[in-house]
């Protein structure tokens, strides 16, 4: 083999190693995260608090949408009920319904 390959194989399994490692961060931060509460096998995230990146996991939410609630929550001080999400821009009925399992105040 010669110098070259194994300078591309060796940097090569350095950045897997490195991913590798990024992922697992992330997972461990997610478990000790305090926003999540798992109920009924369902995690539910506050809406209060929850990041525009927590956001656009939930279905039918992109980061435009996810965006618009942080805004929307920064400019109203926080939400009083779950229901103020239908006053968002692109929150209509069918996609209310569908992230609301997922949502806590």
């Amino acid at each position: 083999m010669k110098r070259r390959e194994l300078i591309v194989i060796i940097s090569f399994i350095c950045i897997l190693l490195a991913i590798n490692a990024l992922n697992f961060i992330r997972r461990e931060k997610l478990k000790r995260s305090s926003c999540l509460v798992v109920e009924s096998g369902r995690i539910q995230l506050p809406l209060n608090v929850v990041s525009a990146g927590e956001l656009e996991d939930l279905p039918g939410i992109g980061p435009v949408i996810a965006q618009r609630i942080v805004a929307y929550r920064q400019q109203k001080g926080g939400f009083g009920s779950l229901n103020e999400l239908r006053e968002i821009k692109g929150i209509g009925d069918k996609l209310y319904e569908k992230i609301i399992p997922y949502l806590k105040l």
